[in-house]
């Protein structure tokens, strides 16, 4: 049998596997005019990234390659201080590490959170929730992938706009409502933890005028979640900072086996779809403690209906690994099932 042969039928296996097995790159993009801090937590049994925290200068981007199934969250940390051994605080975002690699450990509210879910072959979630409350403007962007793929974040600086009740300091932060005053139609908890009875407030209404695509409460799911099938995820702090849009990004060193990526230009993005929605998740939202060695959350990890969605302590959901099967996927799969029994065929002929 030509080898020739075999080699172009092992050629065809590789192009017609969905690139989602592979996972996906994150990159982290600081447009601010200061640094940034980034934390990221990895949700239960999914592997590290390589860090959990670390240094992104102004212009400056860093990358790291996600894993197949991968699923946690990131968030900028702001107003940071560390000494020459990395130990230290942040004003916002602080993960209570004391250093600053967070180990593990949560944001401590108020924070805006980007979430993934990374489809095995199938389908990536993602959403930028504001549930937490709001510390720094941050945009998500899927590149190379299928689907409706859609930009999603908010760019709008929320600070400035903050009701005092719901204010952090001089303006380093914007409160949700659950966070700032406790009660249970706020925070979706007791009588008003479902669809039917907890209802945007005023607050949460505030936040999705100004950030329409990010959630706003915890069953803001229908213009919140996106998907996309294969891509690679560029996650910006500050993407419309006036100072950064003719400043080039200059790429630190990645980690290993990861890709550098970044533009000076600014991406533009119009939101059109102001709409507030909900869906029947049966999730409560959770609430925030502070142990003495970092921020952890707690709250309900009901499956909405039980379809393998994985739920998220601030109050949003991501679809599970469960979606990976669906009918959009199926196809490839048995075309790719088909042609590596196809090859390993034609290799035993040819012994």
């Amino acid at each position: 049998m030509d080898l020739h042969f075999i080699s172009s039928l092992a050629l065809i296996v590789l192009l017609v596997t969905p690139k989602g097995v592979n996972g996906a790159s994150f990159t982290f993009v600081n447009r601010c005019d200061y640094t940034v801090w980034p934390g990221i937590l990895a949700n239960a049994g999914s592997p590290g990234l390589g860090s959990t925290g670390f240094e992104l200068p102004k212009d400056s981007s860093r990358s790291f390659q996600g894993p197949t199934g991968w699923s946690g969250r990131f968030w900028g940390r702001t107003g940071c201080k560390f000494d020459g051994s990395g130990s230290g605080t942040c004003v916002t975002g602080d993960c209570g590490s004391g250093q600053v690699e967070c180990n593990g450990l949560g944001a401590a509210p108020p924070v805006t959170l980007a979430e993934f879910t990374l489809g095995t072959g199938g389908q990536d979630f993602y959403d930028v929730s504001l549930v937490d409350g709001y510390n720094m403007p941050m945009i998500v962007e899927g590149s190379g992938g299928s689907g409706l793929c859609s930009s999603t974040g908010c760019t709008t600086d929320l600070n400035r706009q903050c009701p005092s009740e719901l204010r952090v300091g001089d303006g380093d932060a914007c409160k949700s409502a659950c966070e700032a005053f406790g009660s249970p139609e706020y925070c979706c908890s007791g009588a008003y933890s479902t669809p039917a009875t907890c209802k945007p407030s005023i607050y949460s209404e505030m936040f999705k005028a100004a950030c329409p695509r990010s959630y706003s409460y915890a069953y803001d799911d229908a213009t919140s979640t996106f998907t996309c099938t294969g891509a690679d995820y560029t996650v910006t702090f500050c993407p419309s900072s006036p100072s950064q849009k003719s400043t080039p990004v200059t790429e630190t060193t990645p980690m290993t086996g990861s890709t550098s990526q970044g533009s000076g230009s600014e991406r533009a993005i119009t939101y059109s779809d102001n709409g507030y929605g909900y869906y029947d998740s049966g999730y409560s939202s959770s609430s925030y403690t502070y142990s003495g060695n970092g921020y952890t959350g707690s709250g309900s990890n009901t499956e909405p209906g039980g379809s393998g969605e994985a739920m998220l302590t601030d109050g949003s959901w991501l679809a599970g690994l469960a979606m990976g099967d669906s009918a959009a996927t199926t196809a490839p799969r048995i075309l790719q099932y088909a042609l590596m029994a196809l090859l390993t065929a034609v290799c035993l002929l040819a012994s």
